[in-house]
């Protein structure tokens, strides 16, 4: 490996190109020519049913027609099962995975009951309540009854001894979100998310494990991605550090906003690039629509030191 900086643009092959998918590509285009490195592409397409060469290759065009170009060739998700099924399999090893059952409506009816009772439920940094976990003290046979059951189930971390597991603080170099952009030192807190999904028993894996996966394989040194991404960093410090993967740096950035006030999203269509297109604007229109957008502030932080 070099003492290049390499970057990566990563979306999911599932919908069109929109405004806030290219502010990252080209903040990550600009990082890396900044810096001498490298931008590489990966295509995000783990779900299989919602994922499709046609989405991936209009993605490329919109790309190529931007003028944002990308290094090497593009890694597919789907390509590296093998992969994460290994990764997933030492964190089994180590004990930190366990079979799970409860359909989301069985967590909700679980979550409310606790709450009537006047019990405060811990809810992840997206508003969810954490996982009930009744299975974590499951016996060996009641999780192989469970996972030749023929029903289906997730594999989760079980987060509480995952922490003792990696033992000592989690932290992480961030650019994107500390005063004025500067470098600062993060605490990651993992425990916040709960026993977050790794896998599925139809899908070996879950966005948290490959993307780890993932940047340790492409051997990414920046992680260059939008702030609603932010909170999610401390599971990935998590996993890195529990599968002896090295450690990024991290810049997470401002999101564009829809008329709704909200994140773009692929239901903005008026927003997604080939819409853009079909209508008649230029490159340079698309890119001054980008800096004329409605942003989101920034994320709060806990530095721990700078």
């Amino acid at each position: 490996m070099t003492n290049r900086q390499v970057f990566r643009f990563a979306p999911s092959p599932n919908g069109e190109l929109h405004l806030g998918h290219v502010l990252s590509a080209c903040l990550n285009r600009e990082m890396a020519d900044r810096s001498g490195g490298v931008m590489l592409l990966r295509m995000e397409d783990i779900d299989q049913a919602r994922c499709t060469p046609a989405f991936e290759r209009q993605i490329t065009e919109d790309l190529r027609w931007l003028g944002i170009a990308w290094d090497g060739t593009v890694r597919r998700q789907s390509e590296h099962f093998d992969s994460y099924r290994s990764a997933l399999g030492r964190l089994d090893a180590m004990g930190l995975v366990y079979p799970a059952s409860m359909s989301r409506r069985q967590i909700r009816e679980h979550v409310d009951a606790a709450e009537a009772r006047g019990e405060a439920w811990p809810r992840d940094p997206d508003g969810q309540p954490h996982y009930p976990g009744i299975e974590r003290d499951f016996s060996k046979a009641e999780r192989e009854a469970l996972t030749h059951s023929g029903h289906p189930y997730t594999l989760r971390l079980d987060t509480g001894k995952a922490v003792a597991a990696a033992g000592g603080d989690l932290t992480w170099r961030e650019t994107g979100s500390g005063p004025d952009g500067a470098r600062v030192v993060l605490k990651a807190d993992p425990a916040g998310w709960g026993d977050v999904i790794l896998a599925r028993s139809d899908t070996p894996t879950s966005y948290h494990l490959s993307v780890v996966v993932d940047d340790a394989g492409q051997e990414i040194t920046d992680v260059v991605r939008g702030q609603d991404l932010f909170h999610a960093t401390a599971v990935h410090r998590l996993l890195q550090r529990l599968l002896e993967l090295p450690e990024p740096r991290y810049h997470h950035h401002e999101l564009l906003l829809g008329p709704d006030g909200k994140k773009l999203s692929k239901t903005h269509r008026d927003r997604s690039i080939r819409a853009m297109r079909d209508a008649g604007l230029s490159r340079r229109d698309v890119l001054d629509a980008i800096e004329d957008a409605p942003r989101s502030g920034r994320v709060g932080t806990v530095s721990v030191h700078s």
